[in-house]
């Protein structure tokens, strides 16, 4: 057997000296050393040997095997380094091309002008408050003084997940939970995201609205137009406004306010529906059912609420035509943004 196995260790390094790849020499590694392969089978016949025998032939195997692995690193180590050393001589790095062009990130726009608007009322002492997106019906309607025949509780207009849960369809179901929590007096906002089956120039079926709250002794409709009219300032610069009445369950007088389209300067185009405005947020003091919900006294405290839609803001600050853009995730959009 000792004759076997030199002969074996002649041929291996036969084997070894000639191969000329990585891929060979592990070929090689498993013929000789793998769990079946020749030194294997040779370590089953020790069983045959006699008592005598077996230690020896145990010991020349050993210092075989021993051997083979020195030569299998030796001559892996030195095809890794040719190879090395012919990848190097082969590429040739041409220091007068222009480098790599890296693409940094960027806030997204409508990021951009929520953290805009949060600065803005922040300074003006609002606290900044979040909320569920997830809501009950009590609290998105009930609570507000939506009756239970108005449209908004429609199918066609709020995402319904059971009879008693929906996906809110604006955060003034933030400001519900806030009184019930914090009580008066207060000034808070809730930016944050709504749902409603909406899609077109103009709305999409997810969009981003900042509604406000101020609760205290004698707040006046006054004092509604003189914050608001300061955030446009500050949004938009010396740009035109104007309050119109309207109609809101939860507000008694109320309002629209609408800042002069950014598109056409007031001169009628698609995004304003021609009319030379467009309608940013709804605004009007808290109807005094609201506050009894809350446990307020109506003859005690009074206040006033307003709700913007953020699209609406950055689409004016930046001359944007389409809503639908902010959603799409095209770069060559987003890009302009940086």
């Amino acid at each position: 057997m000792k004759e076997e196995i030199l002969k074996i260790k002649e041929e291996v390094q036969k084997h070894i000296e000639e191969s000329t790849t990585l891929q060979r020499l592990e070929e090689i590694r498993v013929n000789y050393m793998g769990k079946k392969g020749i030194f294997t089978e040779i370590s089953k016949k020790m069983k045959d040997l006699s008592s005598e025998e077996r230690p020896v032939i145990g010991q020349i195997i050993n210092e075989v095997k021993t051997k083979i692995v020195e030569l299998l690193e030796e001559k892996n180590n030195n095809l890794n380094k040719k190879a090395l050393d012919e990848k190097l001589a082969s590429e040739v790095v041409d220091i007068s091309l222009p480098g790599k062009k890296y693409n940094y990130g960027t806030q997204h726009p409508i990021n951009e002008t929520t953290e805009l608007m949060k600065n803005i009322f922040s300074k003006m002492g609002f606290d900044i408050v979040d909320g569920p997106e997830i809501e009950t019906v009590e609290y998105n309607f009930d609570a507000l003084n939506i009756p239970k025949t108005h449209p908004s509780r429609d199918l066609t207009d709020t995402f319904y997940i059971n009879d008693s849960i929906i996906l809110r369809t604006q955060t003034s179901p933030v400001q519900i939970r806030y009184m019930l929590e914090h009580g008066a007096p207060l000034r808070m906002i809730c930016p944050g995201k709504v749902y409603r089956p909406d899609y077109d120039i103009s709305h999409t079926p997810m969009f981003h609205q900042m509604e406000g709250l101020v609760i205290g002794k004698d707040v006046s409709f006054a004092d509604l137009k003189g914050i608001l009219t300061h955030f446009v300032k500050e949004v938009f610069g010396d740009r035109k406004v104007r309050f119109r009445p309207h109609f809101f369950p939860f507000t008694e007088p109320s309002a629209e306010m609408d800042v002069e389209c950014m598109i056409c300067h007031g001169d009628g185009c698609r995004l304003c529906k021609e009319s030379g405005w467009i309608e940013i947020m709804g605004c009007g003091m808290v109807d005094p059912e609201v506050l009894k919900y809350v446990g307020l006294n109506p003859d005690e405290v009074n206040g006033f609420a307003f709700g913007v839609g953020i699209e609406r803001v950055t689409m004016l600050r930046h001359g944007i035509g389409d809503l639908r853009a902010f959603f799409e995730n095209d770069m060559r959009f987003l890009k302009q943004f940086k």
